[in-house]
């Protein structure tokens, strides 16, 4: 079935807009991603012998280029116009005119008729691929707190610590609802239960798990990261018992914690599931080493002071400071939060080349030997940084970093706008 208006011109003789299409696929752009020096065909459709011709437009910042495209194809239904473009480095962005008698239709990313803009309009991306394995992949995504319980010996304690003025809470009954502030309770799911529920998740069709964060964090949620280096234990393995400080930063529980997420996404490629993690570099969490402003690492051999303690910590042009006057120190709690909350420090790359250099071996890490994770997800993508120019530039750099290690690792970020 079709519906009737695909099959005839508009009564008043204007342009059918409805029938009016082209996208950024392999239908309509080809190849449908390009490397510099490639030549592309671009198509668009209309409604069959409906308009008088359309016009291809590219846009640069110093002038507009119109060509006339010609009409290569024709079904029962519609008319195929193309043309073809030879890509150098830069991007092109474009987008199309339709003109019938004296009437125009421009056509954008938003359709026929859309706004003009940078935002709106298609664009082309020399040396831009998405990694093959990720075409069409069902991707599952895993809360790991709420996935699975798979060993009892790596759970949260009643009262281990304190998150938000809250005690932490071992959940025991997987049927009791959630609270308002939920942080801090834990059912007990860990990456144990997702390794004992792979043929579960194999038997559903599922190409790649997606794991929310699970680097080592005080929350059940973990967009709060205490340690990028490591994976939380509570996840893992607790070779070392004792207070909250010993499970998450004594060395011996670190290593096996990793050593255990290695031997995870092994287990899960080898049942043809890839795993994709998830990266928060925007902010860190108060409890993260850098900042610590709960003091989980004063003291403890092996870890520098935070810049909650001391203006002279290395770590202190990691944030910024409202008040960096000596005498704020110690405990300055003028640091720059993300969306205003004390556990979120956001993090600042512009005056510290240490940090980033350190992310960018963060990105390099997960996806290198021995975990070879496949890729990142990115949370709040564009937040990072405090200008748009920085972030763009901040997200080129990491993509750089990841490619050079895995060129078939897939980047997904959020993103609340037009990504």
């Amino acid at each position: 079935f079709m519906p009737l208006w695909y099959n005839i011109s508009m009564e008043d003789g204007s342009i059918n807009k409805n029938a009016l299409f082209s996208d950024g696929t392999e239908n309509y752009v080809i190849p449908p991603e390009c490397d510099e020096g490639d030549t592309v065909r671009i198509r668009f459709r209309t409604l069959r012998d409906d308009v008088d011709g359309v016009l291809f437009i590219t846009v640069s910042d110093e002038e507009d280029t119109e060509t006339a495209m010609h009409k290569a194809d024709q079904d029962e239904l519609f008319d195929y116009y193309e043309t073809s473009i030879k890509v150098g480095k830069e991007p092109v962005q474009y987008y199309f005119e339709v003109f019938k008698n004296e009437e125009k239709c421009l056509y954008t990313r938003l359709g026929a008729g859309g706004a003009i803009g940078s935002r709106f309009y298609f664009r082309l991306v020399p040396g831009f691929h998405v990694p093959r394995w990720s075409k069409g992949c069902v991707m599952y995504q895993i809360f790991v707190d709420r996935f699975f319980n798979g060993s009892r010996d790596n759970d949260v304690k009643n009262g281990e610590y304190r998150y938000l003025e809250e005690q932490s809470e071992d959940v025991k009954d997987w049927s009791s609802p959630i609270e308002p502030l939920d942080v801090g309770r834990f059912y007990g799911g860990d990456l144990v239960g997702v390794k004992e529920k792979l043929p579960y998740l194999k038997e559903l069709g599922v190409e790649a798990i997606y794991l929310n964060p699970v680097f080592v964090s005080p929350s059940n949620h973990k967009y709060d990261c205490q340690d990028y280096e490591h994976v939380d234990p509570h996840y893992t393995v607790i070779k070392k018992d004792g207070d909250y400080a010993v499970r998450t930063a004594d060395p011996d529980n670190l290593e096996a914690s990793d050593a255990y997420f290695a031997e995870f996404i092994k287990c899960c490629h080898k049942e043809g599931i890839r795993v994709i993690v998830d990266g928060v570099f925007n902010h860190c969490g108060s409890f993260n080493r850098m900042m610590d402003t709960e003091g989980i690492y004063k003291g403890l051999p092996g870890y520098e002071q935070g810049a909650f303690h001391s203006r002279d910590s290395i770590y202190h042009d990691h944030f910024r400071f409202e008040d960096d006057t000596p005498s704020a120190w110690p405990e300055n709690r003028t640091y720059e939060k993300w969306w205003k909350n004390d556990t979120l420090p956001k993090l600042n790359y512009e005056d510290s080349k240490r940090l980033y250099d350190y992310v960018m071996g963060i990105a390099k890490k997960w996806i290198s030997p021995p975990y070879e994770a496949d890729g990142w997800r990115l949370d709040v993508a564009a937040d990072l940084g405090h200008s748009a120019e920085f972030n763009h530039s901040f997200w080129r750099d990491f993509r750089k970093a990841v490619k050079s290690v895995s060129p078939e690792a897939v980047i997904l970020a959020e993103h609340y706008g037009d990504p």
